[in-house]
């Protein structure tokens, strides 16, 4: 996500970055009293990312493009589905909880299969934590037809493929034809390189 960030703005200092994160996870450390539900930890990082530190979805300008990149979300704290669940994950990562991303149709969210019943955990609106019954709800309510298979775990190189692809959709919405095709490219990149490995 930082490689991505640094197409833009290649004196991108990455390290302050992955800094930001660290304080972000250091400060739900200090709050986490063991032993904690993994439940009770995400709680705790809604409090710190969306309470303390005010994080939230970019609703009024949700096409800008700085939505997308990581160091932006940081600064500004404001973003779209998929940066904040990227924000997210990195912080539970720092704090040992292998969260996941879920890529829905439409719309990005965070899955936790850590305790006996999966719970979802929607980054952009103030980490609400939402049943699989729920998200299949959320879906209809959008017009989709849901199948439980939408909410198995998305794998990385698909979460940059999308990140990417909303950059490219972003810039043109914007004018900028130029960074759209730059990053239209990148997703081609990314779908050859895994077309290459998988054969």
């Amino acid at each position: 996500a930082l490689m991505i960030a640094r197409t833009v703005r290649p004196d991108l200092d990455t390290g302050a970055c992955c800094e930001a994160l660290d304080r972000m996870a250091n400060r739900c450390r200090e709050l986490i009293i063991e032993p904690s539900s993994t439940r009770a930890k995400c709680r705790l990082i809604n409090r710190v990312l969306y309470h303390e530190m005010g994080f939230h979805g970019n609703v009024e300008h949700y096409t800008d493009p700085r939505n997308s990149f990581i160091d932006q979300v940081l600064e500004h704290r404001r973003g779209i589905p998929i940066s904040l669940c990227m924000i997210y994950l990195l912080v539970a990562q720092r704090l040992g909880l292998e969260l996941e991303p879920i890529g829905l149709p439409g719309h990005f969210m965070i899955g936790c299969f850590l305790e006996e019943r999966p719970f979802f955990i929607d980054a952009f609106d103030g980490g609400i934590f939402r049943s699989p019954d729920e998200i299949l709800v959320f879906l209809r309510t959008h017009d989709m037809s849901p199948d439980i298979s939408e909410l198995v775990p998305t794998p990385v190189r698909e979460v940059l493929c999308r990140s990417c692809r909303n950059l490219a959709n972003h810039y043109e919405v914007n004018g900028d034809h130029g960074r759209a095709m730059l990053f239209d490219g990148f997703v081609t990149e990314f779908q050859a390189i895994y077309t290459r490995n998988v054969m």
